[in-house]
Formats: C-alpha cells, sequence, structure tokens
C-alpha cells in the first residue's frame, strides 16, 4: 500500500471526533493497510484515522512485530479499572514530544474487525494505554488535552520552537 501525509498539531482535524465505519469494503482495508504503512514509517504503535486526515474511527495498533498487528473498528470503552498507570505518551502527529499521562490500568472494550464483525475484549497495561490514547483521538480528543495546563503550555511551546 502506500504511506499518507500525517496530519501536524495543531491542525483542527486532530480536535474533531470522528464518524462511525458503516461500510466495511475494499476502501476501508486500503486505509487499514496505508495506516499501518504510515504508522511503521513514523514510526509509531499506534494510529487513527484523523492522523492521516480520513474523519472515520479506525485504530491500526502494533505493539511489536512479534506481537502482531490489531485492527479496530468503530472501538468503544465499555468499562475501566479504577487501578491506573503512569506513562509516556506522544503521538505521530507531534513527533518528538512526549508527557507522563494517567490513565486506567485495564478496559474493556468493544469494536469491529475488517469484516464488521463485533468482539469484546480487554487490554491492560500498555495495550490498555494505546487503546485508550487512540480512542481518545477518534473522540476529537488530542493527548495534549490529557495533560495539565502547565504541561501542555510548555510542550506546546516547545513543538512550536521545533516546527519553525
Amino acid at each position: 500500500m502506500s504511506v499518507r501525509p500525517i496530519i501536524r498539531f495543531p491542525d483542527p482535524l486532530l480536535r474533531t471526533a470522528c464518524a462511525p465505519v458503516t461500510v466495511f469494503d475494499d476502501d476501508l482495508r486500503a486505509l487499514v493497510a496505508d495506516l499501518l504503512d504510515t504508522m511503521r514509517a513514523a514510526p509509531g504503535v499506534g494510529i487513527t484515522g484523523p492522523h492521516v486526515g480520513m474523519l472515520k474511527r479506525v485504530v491500526v495498533i502494533e505493539l511489536s512485530r512479534e506481537d502482531g498487528v490489531r485492527t479496530y473498528i468503530n472501538p468503544e470503552i465499555l468499562s475501566s479499572s479504577e487501578e491506573t498507570m503512569r506513562h509516556m505518551e506522544g503521538s505521530v502527529s507531534m513527533p518528538g514530544m512526549t508527557e507522563e499521562i494517567v490513565r486506567p490500568k485495564c478496559i474493556r472494550f468493544r469494536y469491529q474487525d475488517i469484516d464488521g464483525v463485533a468482539h469484546e475484549a480487554a487490554a491492560e497495561d500498555f495495550l490498555a494505554i494505546c487503546i485508550q490514547h487512540e480512542i481518545d483521538q477518534l473522540d476529537g480528543i488530542f493527548w495534549l488535552q490529557r495533560l495539565s495546563k502547565l504541561k501542555r503550555d510548555r510542550l506546546t511551546k516547545k513543538w512550536e520552537k521545533i516546527r519553525t
């Protein structure tokens, strides 16, 4: 497939909620394949439709080549643990910028696969963090919005210096 251009922060598309996928066809398969190629080239471990300007609820995650590729269409969190964990997060739309974010350690979620078949699953630790991060993106919540105003402002200023 092909590597697509990645939308960069502060593009408003990164703060726009996505429409659910309703058609499971070759165009969707092509988007998923392009997302995987784009994520690997970035490099990153997760990517969504909005990262390439497609406002569709599509997530591709590959924590490692050994773990394999995970594709989630129309994912939504059903429940989250009270136990949390801290993890450094960033985005392919803001390369080089990271900050620690606290999220639930475990989640239960539902999604559809590439053929439209519904599934429920549980995730914990790093995978749970990644899924939550990418679902936020689908909901129009860019990861910086999970930071305190002070940390968000500091990272934004640093990003502006790097970009110019």
